[in-house]
């Protein structure tokens, strides 16, 4: 058998290809390609909203939302080594644009630099997250270059879910709160297994998660309800898969896509509920099935069939919300 030749990674200069930060490493971060890349790393759906975004005199380089979650994410860039200027430009985006998450992204991160992070992500809630991601750039040979993240500090409770391990310590979760977080816990970890579409969002002792489907104002939702919505009976229990439009367009969006409901039930491949209440302004497109949410052992099977259709959602009515 011969042997294969095997090429070696090399290390590019930053500067080699991105000679400018504002130039040339911006526009670049702010395509929905890099910044897929980007939220791959750390597990969000970027959606773009502007570039230079001005905060009183001072500009944040790129402003995205969160598309599963709707809430406001600040990226600040430099393809050099931390500096202090650039640590108090965050805190102050993140201030005046009311952001949520916070993504430092730059060659380099210094050790104080990387522990202030991690001192704001100890004494800020859950609710407010602060990335830090060192940026490299890889070849071999003369294959085109290649962009790594590499995060140096993130949230705490990013791979384990503390607030809510501690509420379960002191007892705070009953019944059906403690059903649905361990629910959402193990459906998580089905869809890790077994898909590279659907993004599962962090486990929550409550009825729904919220999944992004690259836009904001509408999300995929995975629903398991110890309520059955047709029935309005307690004796029954549901699960859901829908997609979810909400804000001031809601009810024209989903009216545009009312209109191609034959088109999308035959590419999905069966009958879809069109739900659009006079009284509220968000609107759901949905599946049903009725479960016995207390039979564990059904789980598996529960989790199979909301990842199965919430991928089809996704793949029938992603291309026509981003045409909206």
């Amino acid at each position: 058998m011969s042997r294969k030749e095997l090429g070696r990674l090399h290390k590019v200069e930053l500067r080699s290809v991105w000679p400018s930060e504002s130039r040339d490493f911006t526009p670049w971060l702010a395509r929905s390609e890099n910044l897929k890349a980007l939220g791959d790393v750390i597990g969000l759906e970027l959606e773009l909203v502007s570039t230079e975004k001005d905060v009183g005199p001072f500009s944040a380089d790129i402003l995205c939302k969160d598309s599963s979650t709707d809430h406001w994410v600040v990226i600040e860039n430099q393809i050099e080594k931390t500096d202090h200027t650039h640590l108090g430009q965050i805190l102050t985006y993140a201030a005046g644009l009311k952001a949520t998450t916070v993504i430092w992204i730059a060659a380099r991160f210094t050790d104080e630099h990387r522990a202030a992070l991690d001192w704001l992500n100890e004494i800020t809630d859950e609710s407010v997250n602060f990335f830090g991601l060192e940026i490299e750039l890889w070849q071999i040979g003369d294959s085109p270059v290649a962009p790594k993240f590499n995060i140096v500090s993130r949230p705490n409770d990013w791979s384990r879910d503390v607030a809510v391990g501690a509420a379960r310590k002191q007892g705070e979760l009953r019944g059906a709160k403690e059903l649905q977080l361990r629910f959402w816990t193990a459906f998580r970890e089905f869809v890790r297994e077994h898909s590279g579409t659907i993004k599962p969002t962090k486990p929550l002792p409550q009825h729904w998660m919220n999944i992004g489907i690259g836009r904001s104002g509408f999300n995929l939702v995975a629903i398991a309800s110890t309520y059955n919505s047709e029935t309005n009976s307690a004796k029954e229990q549901e699960i859901r898969a829908e997609l979810l439009i909400h804000g001031s367009d809601a009810k024209k969006q989903f009216a545009a896509l009312r209109a191609q409901a034959d088109e999308i039930e035959a590419e999905f491949g069966s009958v879809l509920v069109w739900h659009s209440p006079e009284n509220t302004r968000s609107c759901r497109i949905y599946v049903r099935k009725v479960v016995n949410l207390f039979d564990e052992k059904d789980w598996p099977n529960q989790h199979a069939w909301l990842l199965e259709n919430l991928e089809r959602l996704k793949v029938v009515f992603a291309p026509r919300v981003k045409r909206l």
